[in-house]
């Protein structure tokens, strides 16, 4: 008789939300509970996860994946793609946040005070 053919519903993919990693984004882990939903309903394999998640990135998390070295070995697994993904989202305040407070950042009187008083002493 044969194996039989297991037809893969790939229409699926418009339904998981595009994820640019940016704080207006959907949260990540929303991202990736569209793709595993989606995969159970089209009989998507890991691979094919995989591939439509790299698909369905952009912005900062599209550039996140490009210069990831390890998401691009050839071993590279679903479950490894989810790790990298949520050890860089770890810090739930973007670039342009960090950016700006170094930006503003101040010196504090006292520690200006301190500092000039071990500059006179030293």
């Amino acid at each position: 008789m044969g194996t039989p053919t297991v037809h893969k519903d790939l229409s699926l993919i418009s339904l998981v939300p595009k994820w640019s990693g940016l704080e207006s984004a959907v949260p990540l882990e929303e991202f990736f509970d569209g793709i595993e939903s989606s995969a159970q309903i089209g009989m998507w394999n890991e691979i094919d996860r995989l591939r439509i998640a790299t698909l369905r990135l952009t912005d900062a998390a599209k550039m996140f994946y490009n210069g990831c070295t390890e998401l691009h070995e050839e071993n590279v697994n679903w479950e490894d793609c989810k790790s990298a993904f949520r050890r860089r989202v770890r810090d739930i305040h973007s670039d342009q946040y960090h950016f700006m407070k170094l930006q503003t950042a101040r010196q504090g009187r006292t520690k200006v005070l301190k500092s000039l008083q071990t500059d006179v002493e030293g």
